[in-house]
């Protein structure tokens, strides 16, 4: 494969009687722009944010002009969904590249000894951080508006596949993994993951449909606790209804998923027990199966105020 070499990179600045080598430099830049190696600071602005919604407005609804009344509409939720999740990667690996900027910008500060040339690296290090944090800010803004969009096309809330919704500039409503909340909780690692804020768990079966009932105890519950951070299984049925409801109303959402491949059949009461570790102040309980009751009889015994608003409690299996 031939690999692409930019004529700026290729040959010398062809000297031009009466000019300086700084005037030369002058041309070669103008003629083909600069463009800062990763190891250098880059100058250039960021996007306007105005640009930047009116990009990604743009993009949506080419997409969905294009696709609806067709036979390909069906599978404008799935494209509409993939197309957030870009930049939802992007934003993670932005990320990683500022976890490992730390790591060296930690190991150059052990290594400062008063040296001109650690200073300047530690100093590089740090221009490099300031910029990448930069690039990632702009990255969950950008994702956090594809996912507006999303909302708005389909009626559902944006979610990632695994891992946590978050945005650590602007600290708003978040989506986070339960692996992430008890890990940062466990270790104490990033604030952004222990979202301040009084923990409402809920429970509720998948055949739940009660939704104007759901939305009803929930907006009492914001009311009383205008910090609230809502704890749910992520099932389908009355989960999903409560997943609505703090996307809707900006509320931070904590999903604890059932681990199958850990905990096997008993995954769902282990599930509970997850969610129960993360200390709740109230448990908010809908019909459901055993498992609700599960998570009902558990709170009780830990002393943890159960709102429960089912009209027939299940038996615990």
């Amino acid at each position: 494969m031939t690999q692409y070499v930019s004529p700026s990179l290729s040959r010398e600045p062809a000297a031009i009687p009466g000019t300086t080598a700084t005037a030369r430099v002058i041309e070669e830049l103008q003629t083909y722009g600069y463009h800062p190696t990763d190891d250098e600071p880059d100058p250039r602005p960021l996007p306007e944010a105005d640009a930047v919604e009116l990009a990604i407005t743009g993009l949506f609804q080419t997409l969905s002009e294009t696709l609806c009344d067709t036979r390909l509409e069906p599978d404008l939720p799935d494209l509409l969904w993939h197309l957030t999740d870009i930049f939802h990667r992007k934003a993670d690996r932005v990320q990683r590249q500022l976890d490992d900027n730390e790591t060296k910008q930690r190991s150059s500060q052990k290594d400062q000894d008063g040296s001109e040339v650690r200073s300047v690296e530690l100093e590089r290090l740090l221009n490099q951080g300031l910029s990448i944090l930069e690039r990632r800010n702009v990255f969950e803004l950008v994702r956090d508006l594809a996912a507006q969009h999303y909302e708005s096309e389909t009626g559902s809330a944006w979610r990632p596949r695994a891992g946590s919704l978050v945005n650590r500039k602007l600290q708003t409503a978040a989506i986070i993994d339960s692996r992430d909340f008890l890990s940062a909780k466990k270790i104490s690692e990033t604030q952004v993951m222990i979202p301040p804020g009084t923990r409402i768990a809920f429970s509720g079966g998948t055949e739940c449909q009660d939704t104007a009932r759901i939305w009803a105890v929930l907006d009492k519950a914001l009311a009383r606790y205008p910090d609230m951070v809502l704890m749910h299984g992520n099932a389908k049925g009355a989960d999903t209804i409560a997943s609505l409801w703090a996307s809707n109303r900006k509320v931070t959402q904590i999903p604890f998923e059932p681990d199958w491949k850990k905990d096997g059949k008993a995954c769902v009461f282990k599930r509970n027990d997850r969610m129960l570790e993360a200390q709740p102040a109230h448990l908010i309980a809908f019909d459901g199966s055993g498992i609700t009751a599960n998570i009902v009889d558990k709170a009780k015994k830990l002393h943890i105020p159960v709102a429960d608003f089912r009209k027939k409690p299940a038996s615990v299996k």
